[in-house]
């Protein structure tokens, strides 16, 4: 462990996880014993809209036995997909949400329409995928929601039976989902279960008293977890657009039932819409920032469009922990915040003072991303602070995660058990924003390192005028004692993987070139330049190798490192 602070935090983290799991047994078993309220819909009032993206084209692969979900692909081989191993934990969640019923909408044939409701009728007759995985509570809230997104579809053509089992399979998991509420369920998946529970209250009859509870429950989540300048407390942008894509159509399903929705909603939607264009790059991926990995641009486009006053995208996020400066046709978006609570942590990254810098339509500096499937090793690894375009001091990161692989097998266990969520990192993170006569200057601090090497990282960024220059410098400034000479420092540049990287003469820098021939030049005032192997999480074709311009200097010697990128003008295209 990086130190007993973090032992005890660890500890604090299971036992509260240990009481939440008593507690949510107790409260199942007192439901039962004493079979409190239950509800039973008989009826689907309404339909909300699904906003994610359909590919027709899908519906034959399920068709034939294969799902392909969350980057792995199981062929079920005229078996129920329910019954056979997961190939990943990701998958697994995805094919208990069951959001891909919407590409069996998508191809709109009877076919589809049988085989989704075939589908479904197996998931609800297979006792053992109603546990595990399946039965928690996020997963649960997400097939609630696709269930009624998708009720049209599943229901075409079929008996009462089927019918009346499926609205109460429907109420059923509205039930399980209060039960894991008022058992202490927290974070993001407090939130997502609200959600769901608004969805059915709205569209199930029967249905006033969960509507109240979820409109209560959902006034809370957003107040807690939607920041005020549009962020989600976690820090992760993948958050931002997921809660975008279910809360956008829950205020149009308030809106067609007559009924008012809760301020809280409309206030988190209006705030989050500045955020959301705040990450977006010229070609609408969203930067790779705390858990953000594929994009889906055609759903960011989507989502966008509901944007009725075109709010210009915001620049500085304070409670989010943002900073964006933009010039000409060039933009930069830096990570200046401190750690999520950790409750919120448990995808959230190592890497303070990283930046993603795009040109126009193309990328020319990213993070490395979070990977849709993997082990728990590349999980961390890809959380790492050598995964993102900042500084790593001794070949360390700049936050401590619970569950790595070089603690003990207890504590590893435990940090496993309780979700590997961050539990440390930097305390204080400072940022000032700027103008010069050349263009916008960001200054930012971090003591991520202070603890371990006595020293505090400081990065400034100034981007020319015209957006065609990128002067920085990262400067190690010694706390209470000298920083000791031999401390290693890299400042790594990860380069998307449509850039074309080759070395200078004389190793002095390096040559970037865009799809589009333009080309940049990586240049730098002291240390040894190094092109090194990365990669590249979030490709829509799976992990893509890159490359990283990799910096080395002697943090106890060398107090500042200054480095540019350059627009150097367009190549002449090769010869086809």
């Amino acid at each position: 462990m990086a130190g007993s602070r973090d032992r005890w935090r660890l500890y604090a983290l299971v036992l509260r996880e240990v009481w939440r799991r008593l507690r949510n047994g107790a409260v199942r078993l007192w439901r039962r014993l004493f079979s409190l309220h239950r509800f039973t819909p008989d009826r689907i009032l309404m339909v909300p809209q699904d906003l994610r993206t359909a590919d027709p084209t899908v519906a034959g692969d399920i068709y034939s036995g294969y799902f392909a979900l969350a980057g792995r692909v199981l062929n079920a081989r005229g078996t129920s997909p329910f019954t056979d191993r997961p190939p990943s934990r990701a998958w697994a969640e995805a094919l208990y949400g069951f959001g891909w019923l919407r590409h069996l909408k998508a191809a709109d044939s009877a076919l589809a329409r049988a085989n989704a409701r075939a589908l479904v009728d197996d998931f609800l007759n297979y006792g053992p995928a109603k546990r595990g995985i399946a039965a928690e509570p996020a997963v649960m809230a997400r097939r609630l929601i696709s269930f009624l997104n998708h009720s049209p579809l599943v229901l075409d053509g079929a008996d009462h039976a089927f019918y009346r089992r499926f609205t109460r399979a429907l109420g059923r998991m509205a039930s399980q989902l209060q039960l894991a509420i008022t058992g202490g369920l927290a974070g993001e998946d407090r939130l997502i279960a609200a959600i769901a529970l608004a969805y059915a209250g709205l569209c199930l009859n029967g249905s006033s008293r969960v509507l109240r509870q979820a409109n209560r429950l959902l006034s809370d989540e957003l107040n807690r977890q939607v920041l005020p300048d549009g962020g989600h407390i976690s820090r992760n942008p993948r958050l931002v657009v997921e809660l975008l894509t279910d809360l956008l159509p829950l205020a149009q399903t308030y809106a067609a039932r007559g009924a008012e929705a809760p301020p809280a909603l409309i206030g988190a939607i209006d705030r989050m819409m500045p955020v959301l264009r705040m990450f977006r790059h010229g070609e609408g991926s969203i930067a790779l920032f705390n858990g953000m990995g594929l994009t889906a641009p055609d759903l960011i486009a989507t989502l966008l469009a509901y944007d009725d006053v075109r709010a210009k995208a915001m620049e500085h996020a304070p409670h989010s922990g943002y900073e964006r400066i933009i010039a000409g046709d060039t933009l930069v978006t830096v990570d200046v915040g401190a750690p999520p609570p950790a409750e919120f942590a448990r995808q959230a990254h190592a890497g303070c003072l990283s930046f993603e810098m795009s040109v126009g339509l193309y990328r020319l500096i990213v993070n490395c991303g979070a990977p849709r499937t993997g082990n728990g090793e590349s999980i961390l690894a890809a959380r790492s602070t050598a995964a993102h375009s900042t500084v790593t001091v001794g070949d360390v990161s700049s936050c401590h995660f619970a569950g790595t692989s070089s603690e003990g097998s207890l504590t590893q266990s435990l940090g496993r058990f309780v979700g590997s969520p961050l539990l440390s990192g930097p305390r204080t993170v400072t940022a000032t924003r700027g103008e010069s006569v050349d263009g916008p200057v960001l200054r930012a601090a971090h003591d991520g390192y202070s603890q371990r090497f006595n020293l505090i990282h400081e990065r400034e960024l100034h981007l020319g005028a015209h957006g065609d220059r990128l002067d920085g410098e990262d400067r190690f400034i010694a706390q209470e004692h000298p920083i000791p000479a031999g401390t290693e420092a890299s400042l790594r540049f990860h380069l998307h993987p449509s850039v074309r990287a080759s070395r200078l003469p004389g190793g002095v820098g390096v040559l970037l070139t865009l799809p589009n021939h333009d080309t940049w030049s990586f240049e730098v005032d002291t240390g040894e330049v190094g092109l090194d192997e990365s990669v590249f999480f979030a490709a829509a074709d799976g992990i893509r190798r890159t490359e990283q311009i990799v910096v080395s200097v002697d943090a106890g010697t060398t107090r500042a490192v200054r480095w540019r990128f350059l627009n150097i003008g367009r190549r002449q295209a090769e010869t086809e």
